[in-house]
């Protein structure tokens, strides 16, 4: 098999360039780097290179790497290896977890056990035994790879068992796929972008992801950044200092560092202005802010999980959204299908609703009379899962006997509400809602759109849609 893209690896296996292990090597001599390039680079490692502690602490704050090969003593202090340990409990602060195996030319039992218990995987001593070296290499990575196979089992088990994690009610041909994906990728770092249209629960998605992953214990910080105004956008987000503006009358910690070792979770990210795209990208790619109106410099680690329901990449095609932004977004892209694509939900979706609001408003009832039932799988739901939830919450408040009954419910269909009825006939709320989803289907489910189109602001317009359950 010949390819310009597959190199042999350290286990003498054939892979894609993206696949091939990826290290981090850092030592302040420059040909010590250039030997361990000579070594690992025919065996298949793809290598990045550290100078001093800092850069080691940058490389690993903007990428991944399956293992790091780190000196221990560097030009403050070049014998005692304190550098090389204050630097592990430094690496250990951040919860990054990737195999480090130590290096030095001072070795002795003392400094490999104080690097073992600060963290380290391995130790190698200076000047090294090629086979030794690439031995250690292979067995920490294959340890780091079955770890990591460990977790995501795990994770996919917690899913399955419901754990602690959001009900997240899906057992549809159509839902499989996202389930798939939300295992998968649940334990991992990666950016996530979850689409689909209003109601669909891209934010039970978002916080399901976050129960799966490492950063379950921190928190889960949400933010609708459509219902932001522009003026305080940067205040929310990134935070501002007493006296930047002239409502600051206090220091403000925003969303990026309320969320520091954690998640956040930009729902409508579509909406965010062009101009703080650009602020929003550079934390993303550097993982540093400064806030409103200060400049010190902070550092942040974010996990980050955004939702839209419009298509960024025709918005991106069109210039209102940012490529590069959209490319650090979408690492991941989870899709969810409208509620009319898994109809085989709506019974268990509305079981659960009523179960929950049955129990909130004390009310004893039994189910759903089978015509109403048969009136909610043959309904189009616009709304989606949040118009259900408010559907069966109305319908619990409404309910004259032990079952929901078709009068409860209060669905008629969109077309027919607009035809069968007359203006004078209806009232002021549901005219409202009707030119609503009229200028939401004209602007294609974008919200800043409609909102210009009905001469209110994107916040006025979200505060609707929730009353409307649009």
């Amino acid at each position: 098999m010949s390819s310009a893209r597959q190199r042999s690896t350290a286990n003498g296996t054939q892979t894609q360039e993206g696949q091939r292990p990826r290290l981090l090597i850092a030592d302040d001599q420059p040909p010590i780097l250039d030997a361990l390039e000579m070594l690992l680079r025919p065996e298949g490692y793809r290598l990045d290179r550290a100078a001093s502690p800092r850069q080691l602490i940058e490389c690993l704050a903007s990428e991944s790497y399956d293992a790091v090969l780190m000196d221990m003593n560097y030009t403050r202090d070049t014998t005692s290896g304190a550098e090389g340990i204050d630097l592990l409990a430094e690496i250990q602060s951040y919860g990054l977890r990737v195999p480090i195996i130590v290096m030095t030319a001072w070795s002795s039992v003392e400094l490999a056990v104080e690097a073992m218990r600060r963290g380290a995987a391995d130790f190698i001593q200076k000047p090294w035994d090629n086979a030794r070296l690439l031995t250690v290499l292979r067995t920490q990575l294959d340890l780091h790879r079955v770890q990591r196979q460990a977790d995501m089992l795990e994770a996919e088990n917690r899913f399955l068992r419901a754990e602690g994690l959001p009900t997240l009610i899906a057992e549809s041909r159509a839902m499989q796929p996202v389930l798939e994906m939300i295992a998968r990728i649940g334990p991992s770092d990666a950016n996530v972008l979850i689409t689909g249209e209003h109601g669909t629960g891209k934010e039970v998605v978002a916080q399901t992801l976050h129960m799966l992953s490492p950063r379950a214990p921190r928190s889960l910080v949400a933010v609708n950044t459509g219902a932001l105004p522009e003026g305080t956008f940067e205040s929310e987000i990134f935070g501002h200092v007493k006296g930047a503006f002239t409502d600051a009358r206090t220091d403000r910690i925003g969303r990026f560092e309320l969320a520091d070792h954690g998640t956040l979770f930009l729902d409508e990210i579509a909406n965010v202005p062009l101009r703080q795209q650009a602020k929003l990208l550079r934390v993303l790619e550097t993982g540093e802010l400064e806030r409103v109106g200060s400049s010190k410099t902070r550092k942040v680690d974010v996990r980050l999980l955004s939702a839209t329901n419009a298509d960024l990449h025709k918005e991106s095609e069109e210039g209102r959204f940012r490529p590069d932004l959209l490319f650090r977004l979408n690492t991941v892209e989870i899709h969810l299908p409208p509620l009319r694509e898994r109809r085989e939900d709506v019974p268990l979706l509305a079981g659960h609703f009523l179960a929950r609001w049955s129990k909130r408003y004390r009310r004893l009832l039994s189910g759903f009379a089978p015509r109403a039932l048969e009136m909610m799988m043959q309904y189009a739901w616009p709304g989606n899962v949040r118009e259900l939830d408010h559907c069966v919450e109305r319908a619990v408040l409404m309910a004259r006997t032990e079952k929901v009954d078709i009068g409860d419910l209060n669905l008629t269909p969109p077309r027919s509400a607009a035809t069968s009825t007359s203006l004078d006939e209806m009232s002021l709320e549901a005219v409202e809602s009707i030119l609503i989803r009229k200028a939401l289907a004209r602007a294609q489910g974008n919200v800043s759109q409609a909102a210009e189109a009905l001469g209110l602001s994107r916040g006025a317009l979200y505060r609707r849609m929730e009353k409307y359950a649009i």
